[in-house]
């Protein structure tokens, strides 16, 4: 079973604490219980055939214990099953890491995060896209995938301390490449 929200996910975006209590890692710890053991950056992947999405993981991966070293704990939210999503978790040697299984993307859409959804195809052609692609060899790297999930919803960052969202990275564009320490910091 996905480990998504427990409760009905509140719809009003007042109240931060109660949404994070509805929301479970795929090993049943609530996000609010997370970010009151530490600082959390919750990064939501777009699909997993996406070149970027498998590249964040992989970013993540590498600042791994630079997190650590700041006590900040990675919690990645995804759009598929959590069999599915272990493969590439394995595959970038961070298995431990944990997860949270939104097939239905309610939390991208929740008020809090309120992720935008965009045309795939038409965000393709974006020159930013392809300069992304470019400028750090990720199409090379990570390769063209199956979508895996939904192809228009749009990835974000946010760093939460207390229950609170302390600062947040909005995607422009999928190709876009965020600053995870300045985030953090």
């Amino acid at each position: 079973m996905p480990a998504t929200a427990r409760t009905p996910i509140p719809t009003e975006i007042s109240d931060t604490a109660a949404t994070l209590a509805a929301i479970h890692t795929e090993t049943g710890t609530s996000l609010l219980a997370l970010t009151e053991a530490s600082p959390v950056l919750l990064i939501f992947l777009r699909h997993f055939g996406c070149p970027f999405g498998r590249k964040t993981i992989g970013d993540i991966a590498t600042l791994r214990p630079t997190f650590a070293a700041r006590n900040v704990r990675p919690v990645f939210v995804h759009l598929a099953e959590p069999e599915l999503a272990a493969h590439y978790f394995d595959h970038y040697a961070i298995p431990d890491v944990d997860r949270i299984s939104d097939p239905t993307a309610a939390i991208y859409r929740s008020p809090l995060f309120a992720l935008p959804q965009q045309d795939p195809i038409r965000d393709l052609f974006k020159p930013a896209v392809w300069l992304g692609w470019l400028k750090h060899g990720t199409l090379f790297k990570q390769g063209m995938g199956k979508f895996e999930g939904d192809g228009t919803q749009m990835p974000g960052i946010f760093f939460l301390r207390d229950a609170q969202i302390v600062r947040s990275f909005g995607h422009r564009n999928i190709s876009d490449d965020p600053d995870y320490l300045a985030l953090i910091s």
